[in-house]
């Protein structure tokens, strides 16, 4: 008769289970943008709220320019898990948002693309 022993593994979360998205995709332009994103865990669907951001980069690569950036500045959490920045957002057009931040009690860094459409 054989013996089976089970031990229980513990399961960890990887980037690849949480999910950015924007808020709005299209924000106004101009010095006082307010860029919003939703930060989901995509195994339950729910937001996280207690992710610290380390790195951002707002710049107009999809309109070739990839040069033009400017600077971004948190605000404070209004929502769960929505994150808001402040940009001047000097150019209509396309601007790509790059994050990247750590979910507390995950191993892996998750990070982020967006692409924001900047409108008079």
């Amino acid at each position: 008769m054989a013996l089976a022993l089970s031990f229980p593994v513990a399961a960890y979360a990887g980037a690849a289970d949480y999910e950015l998205q924007l808020v709005k995709a299209a924000v106004g332009q101009g010095p006082d943008a307010v860029i919003a994103v939703r930060l989901t865990d995509k195994r339950t669907d729910k937001p996280v709220s207690n992710a610290v951001i380390f790195a951002t980069r707002l710049d107009m690569a999809p309109e070739g320019m990839e040069a033009m950036t400017t600077r971004v500045e948190p605000l404070s959490l209004e929502e769960p898990g929505i994150y808001r920045f402040k940009a001047n957002l000097s150019m209509e057009g396309g601007w790509r948002f790059k994050l990247a931040m750590k979910v507390q009690g995950e191993p892996e860094t998750v990070q982020g693309e967006l692409v924001v459409q900047a409108q008079p």
